[in-house]
């Protein structure tokens, strides 16, 4: 019998305990069907289109795969091989994954592959966009931090877990258009974090327990240390671009973007890099594109020094009031009229 769990809008049936996630205690209808230590029988001739992914090991750590493969019809799936030699099999209705790994690795190795980038893969053959973003909740509303790998996401949204505001997920953001609403929905109750970033929060960066005995990477547990974590999917009201420019002794401070600034940044920090399909690009392209215009997309500009991280929140909860002041002065004009 499966094991249920819930990330990214997605309800997952595995036959092993997935390292992050925590077990759903009701039945109900899996959506991908995932079997960890196991591959389907004859695939090792079934994939020979093959494309580089990256091999440089900082970009395998945050999760990018050295190649990814397909069938030569274009059809019946993917595999994603990684240059530690893990390797995930994903059928083509994004419906079964199927992952190995040598046993020079964990299971706690394999499943920051899973819940990263091949569930990024996933949701973009099911129709669903995703960025380089970590999220938290104000007000009952999901904003966005969005950036590349070490622009400060997971750190920032540590920072904000530290003030009493749940989070709603780390590093990947999983969107969905529901009439006139943006949709963001929860990932799993963790926070990856540098021990350098566990400095700057705590001042201690052995102080939280590694994400796996073979990287140095610690997570913050969102269901304990007097966190939260944020369960329920939540409208969209802003997303935040994460900059910094320590010489300018103006920051931190936020900038407002353009529809078409704010498009470009929301594409360059999607996460369907790796998988080239046209009709993808296309759908992320005009549904990025609708978000610009209901979403305000802001550049945050960070700082340095000693209390830049509670500066850089300060200064994101002033510019949500603002937005919200605005919003809130919209909406009785709309009432008077």
């Amino acid at each position: 019998m499966s094991l249920i769990f819930r990330a990214y809008g997605l309800r997952l049936g595995a036959n092993r305990i997935i390292p992050g996630l925590t077990p759903t205690p009701v039945e109900s209808p899996v959506d991908v069907h995932i079997q960890l230590g196991s591959k389907p029988a004859g695939v090792s001739k079934a994939f020979p289109n093959e494309i580089g992914a990256g091999t440089n090991q900082d970009i395998s750590e945050y999760g990018r795969p050295e190649a990814v493969s397909w069938p030569p019809s274009g059809g019946e799936g993917f595999r994603l091989r990684y240059d530690d030699g893990t390797v995930f099999i994903v059928d083509e209705r994004a419906t079964h994954i199927w992952a190995v790994w040598p046993k020079t690795l964990t299971l706690e190795d394999t499943a920051l592959y899973l819940l990263g980038p091949v569930l990024a893969l996933v949701l973009r053959l099911r129709g669903i966009t995703c960025l380089h973003a970590s999220a938290f909740s104000v007000d009952g509303r999901a904003v966005a931090l969005v950036g590349p790998s070490g622009a400060g996401k997971s750190t920032t949204a540590a920072a904000f877990a530290g003030r009493g505001f749940a989070v709603l997920t780390d590093d990947m953001l999983a969107l969905e258009e529901q009439h006139d609403r943006v949709i963001a929905h929860p990932g799993y109750p963790r926070l990856r974090l540098w021990p350098d970033a566990l400095d700057i929060l705590c001042g201690a960066p052995a102080a939280l327990p590694r994400l796996t005995p073979n990287w140095d990477k610690r997570y913050l547990d969102l269901q304990s240390n007097g966190c939260r974590f944020e369960r329920k999917p939540l409208s969209l009201s802003a997303i935040y671009l994460l900059d910094e420019r320590p010489d300018d002794p103006a920051a931190p401070f936020v900038e407002s973007l353009t529809a078409s600034a704010g498009l470009l940044n929301l594409l360059a920090n999607s996460r369907g890099d790796f998988h080239p399909d046209k009709q993808s690009h296309r759908r992320e392209f005009d549904m990025l594109g609708r978000i610009v215009q209901r979403v305000p997309v802001r550049r945050v500009v960070a700082s340095t020094g000693p209390h830049s991280l509670a500066c850089l929140c300060d200064v994101i909860l002033e510019d949500l009031q603002s937005i919200s002041d605005h919003a809130g002065t919209e909406r009785k004009l709309t009432c008077t009229i």
